[in-house]
């Protein structure tokens, strides 16, 4: 059957919303479609209505820019976690990578992204602000610079570390056990934990 002429109206538009999805194809689309057409209807249901809530009820981290189902996720809001160390990170998919380390019991901030002028993204853009304002107010001891060891996430730790020095707190990055333009999300787990282990004062990589 041709990807062009669909024998279905709805079929069609299904299969152009999934193709919207990162890493698939309209082939690919097809065939993720036709598998639902196959599922009983409760399941479908299931699956478009768990969407659906993701998408109205997902809040962020009022402390931490985590995503989260309540306006404090459970790592800021646990009293066992070492609330004066932030681990500084690019996205979220980076707090599940070291979570599942299972190396390191400080919080985090997340950025939602990284310095990059060939795409537009500068530091305004980013939830750096509040990083700072933390500093200021004397909330934590330790920030560790942990983005990913491309030349972008370099010019953040840069950045972030000239905004963080005239503060009296510690700014550590992660050992380079990760290897020069790895993304952390790709980084097998025994390394990045011993990355975190073994963090390194920044200004030594200066």
């Amino acid at each position: 059957m041709s990807y062009t002429n669909f024998p279905s109206k709805l079929l069609e538009n299904a299969v152009a919303e999934f193709s919207k999805l990162p890493g698939i194809g309209r082939k690919t689309a097809l065939r993720l479609v036709l598998h639902l057409l196959n599922q009983p209807k409760e399941d479908v249901h299931r699956f478009g209505s768990s969407i659906t809530q993701l998408r109205d009820e997902i809040k962020h981290c009022k402390s931490c820019y985590n995503i989260s189902d309540t306006d404090v996720c459970d790592i800021c809001a646990n009293p066992k976690r070492d609330h004066e160390t932030i681990c500084v990170v690019e996205s979220i998919r980076d707090v599940m990578s070291i979570e599942r380390t299972q190396q390191y019991n400080g919080i985090y901030h997340v950025l939602g992204g990284i310095i990059s002028p060939m795409d537009g993204i500068g530091p305004s853009d980013l939830q750096i602000a509040p990083l700072i304002a933390k500093a200021d107010e004397g909330l934590m001891k330790e920030v560790i610079l942990a983005l990913s060891t491309t030349m972008e996430g370099d010019t953040t730790n840069f950045y972030l570390y000239k905004k963080l020095n005239k503060f009296d707190v510690k700014i550590t990055t992660i050992a380079r056990g990760v290897s020069i333009g790895d993304e952390l999300e790709y980084t097998d787990e025994i390394t990045l934990g011993r990355s975190i282990l073994h963090r390194t004062p920044f200004n030594q990589n200066l």
